[in-house]
C-alpha cells in the first residue's frame, strides 16, 4: 500500500536513505524537516507491509514536480515498489497541475537510467560534478500532460 508519509516513519525512511544514496544521503534533520511538513510543497510517500519498505519523496511547485529521492529496501527491489511510488508521484503532481516531472539520476546508474527509459522519461540536461564524488548528474524530464500546443488553431 502506497499511503503519505507520516512522522512516524521518519526512522525507516532515514534508513533507508542512508541505505541507498550512502554519502549523498539526506540528514536526518532534513527529513525530519520534510515529514513534519515544514518545507512547503513537499510530498513523501511510503510503501508499507509489515513496515516501510519504499519511500518517494517529491517537490510539487506550480507546472513543474521534482522527484527528489526514491528508494526501496534492498530484500524488497524490484518487485514493482519503485513503479507504484513513481505512479502515485506522478498522480499526485498531476492533482497540483504540473505538467512535467523532473529528476536527476547518476551518470554511470544503468538500472535506474533504464527503469526511468521505460516509463517515458528523456534526457533534457547533464549537471557536471552534481554529487559529492563528482559525478554528473542525468537531468530526466517527463511531461504529465497529453496537451500539445498548436499555436492556436
Amino acid at each position: 500500500m502506497i499511503r503519505p508519509a507520516e512522522r512516524g516513519d521518519g526512522p525507516a525512511i532515514a534508513a533507508l536513505e542512508k541505505q541507498a544514496f550512502g554519502s549523498d544521503a539526506w540528514s536526518d534533520d532534513l527529513l525530519a524537516e520534510g515529514l513534519s511538513g515544514e518545507i512547503p510543497g513537499t510530498l513523501y510517500l511510503v510503501a508499507v507491509e509489515a513496515g516501510v519498505l519504499g519511500y518517494a519523496a517529491a517537490s510539487l511547485f506550480a507546472d513543474v514536480a521534482e522527484l527528489q529521492r526514491i528508494a526501496v529496501a534492498v530484500t524488497h527491489r524490484r518487485t514493482g515498489i519503485a513503479s507504484a511510488l513513481l505512479e502515485r508521484v506522478e498522480e499526485e503532481a498531476r492533482l497540483r497541475y504540473s505538467e512535467r516531472l523532473l529528476l536527476e539520476v547518476r551518470e554511470g546508474n544503468a538500472g535506474a537510467l533504464a527503469f526511468y527509459a521505460r516509463r517515458g522519461f528523456t534526457e533534457v540536461n547533464r549537471r557536471p560534478r552534481y554529487y559529492a564524488d563528482g559525478t554528473t548528474a542525468i537531468v530526466l524530464e517527463r511531461r504529465l500532460t497529453d496537451d500539445v500546443s498548436d499555436g492556436g488553431s
